[in-house]
């Protein structure tokens, strides 16, 4: 970024042991239990009393003193965190793509980063890691995707380019390619030990596009292969080929279409197929509505991808769907002006689909093989709600639930994606600029809640 990047900060001031306001310090199930006592209701006092957050770092910026001091900007930042693993098992992961997820109506930059790790903290007393990957440039993602994996949660945070223009991400030292590779990486990562991922705005979008990508490049490795190693009369080769060619043979003609009836984009190869400009720009507080399927009849989306998430949405349970039961309704702020498309979910929903169903029978022979990796890819996504705005519907696909459904076990691990922004309150300020909210104010907050149910939720898995 020339010359506003910022200095890298100094890892001497670092603690060494997780936790600011408890006494005791903070490791997975201090924070787990505060989580969920958080969660029990809307009256309850705060277990860790109302200490400041402010005494070390009275601006509270990254960088700048305790509890925000922990930013991996450099590789002498992140060679330190790397020798010292009680503070990435311990802490949760904050990932920029950009240095703000854009301007609310005052004309201030908000960095939303700040307003997650304040949330942890407040809540949980849950320390964070920031990687400002826009300053930073990306790291070795063989060592940092394995090391952000271990950690409690991964955060992405939203920024203000665009998904669907690649010269938006220019300025900054991470590119477009690069962001998208390291989501790949992210959502091939999940395992029954790993961190949960949570992807907000930009971070939902950088998703959504990282699902269209893997899909591309399985399809691409399996119908390059010619043979495959203890499938001597090729069957298992053969029904895979088929199931891909199918996978390809959709994509291809599948058309994004807005509700005007305009085309955005004609098959999975076109820039704007997984994420295009929002009919209306959204900004501020919306409320969730649940998704509801397209009509096949009135639709040009084929009747076996609608009816593929309607499987999806009865056989999982996503977290965002149930909380607006429990909540009765959600309002939660929103910030953007691109939308990931319905069609591109629900095509990867499909897809991931007979990918898993068809590696059921022969997963062992593809786990000896070069194509190994799609085992780790997930199995279903499930869009779980949608905004609306004088009663029609603006942005369809808000809020994904990504499922993995482990092959040997059965057991199913998730993580999250939502185009809102539940760590910022209705006014769109970072705290620190706006007043520190207290955690009575949180345990009212719909967005906090919801934030804190994704984190509790996806910890148990």
């Amino acid at each position: 970024m020339g010359s506003s990047t910022p200095q890298p900060t100094d890892t001497a001031n670092w603690r060494l042991k997780p936790g600011y306001l408890s006494q005791g310090g903070s490791e997975f199930e201090s924070i787990h239990i505060l989580l969920g006592r958080f969660l029990a209701d809307r009256h309850s006092p705060n277990p860790l009393g109302e200490e400041s957050l402010r005494d070390d770092n009275p601006e509270f910026k990254w960088g700048l003193d305790k509890p925000l001091e922990k930013v991996i900007d450099s590789e002498e930042a992140f060679t330190y965190l790397m020798s010292n693993p009680q503070l990435f098992r311990n802490t949760i992961t904050i990932i920029e793509p950009w240095e703000h997820v854009g301007y609310n109506h005052l004309g201030e930059d908000v960095r939303a980063s700040v307003n997650v790790a304040f949330l942890a903290q407040k809540i949980a007393d849950c320390d964070s890691i920031l990687l400002p990957l826009w300053s930073s440039g990306l790291f070795d993602t063989e060592k940092l995707v394995p090391i952000i994996s271990s950690s409690l949660a991964i955060v992405v945070e939203g920024g203000d380019p665009s998904v669907r223009n690649t010269e938006s991400f220019n300025s900054s030292n991470c590119s477009h390619k690069e962001l998208i590779e390291l989501v790949e990486q992210i959502l091939l990562a999940r395992t029954p030990t790993s961190a949960p991922a949570v992807f907000i705005c930009l971070g939902h979008q950088l998703v959504a596009q990282a699902h269209i990508s893997l899909i591309q490049k399985a399809v691409k490795a399996v119908l390059a292969m010619e043979a495959l190693a203890n499938d001597a009369d090729g069957r298992v080769l053969r029904m895979l080929k088929n199931v891909f060619q199918k996978i390809q043979s959709v994509g291809n003609s599948l058309i994004v279409k807005k509700k005007s009836g305009a085309i955005v984009a004609d098959n999975w190869e076109h820039p704007e197929f997984a994420v295009a400009e929002n009919e209306t720009k959204e900004v501020g507080d919306r409320q969730l509505q649940h998704y509801q399927s397209p009509d096949a009849l009135n639709s040009d989306i084929p009747e076996e991808l609608i009816m593929a998430h309607e499987v999806t949405a009865d056989e999982h349970e996503g977290v965002i769907d149930t909380s607006i039961e429990y909540e009765k309704e959600l309002n939660i702020a929103m910030f953007h002006s691109d939308e990931v498309n319905e069609e591109a979910i629900l095509f990867a929903n499909w897809a991931y689909q007979l990918i898993h169903n068809a590696l059921i029978p022969c997963r062992h022979i593809v786990a000896n093989s070069p194509l190994s990796w799609i085992i780790k890819l997930p199995d279903a996504i499930e869009i779980l709600c949608s905004t609306t705005e004088h009663g029609e519907v603006v942005t369809e696909c808000s809020a994904t639930c990504i499922n993995y459904k482990d092959f040997e076990s059965k057991e199913v691990r998730r993580s999250f994606t939502c185009q809102f922004h539940p760590e910022l309150l209705s006014d769109l300020r970072v705290v620190g600029i706006r007043e520190f909210p207290s955690y009575a104010e949180l345990k009212e907050d719909d967005g906090a809640r919801l934030f804190t149910r994704l984190l509790y939720a996806g910890m148990q898995e």
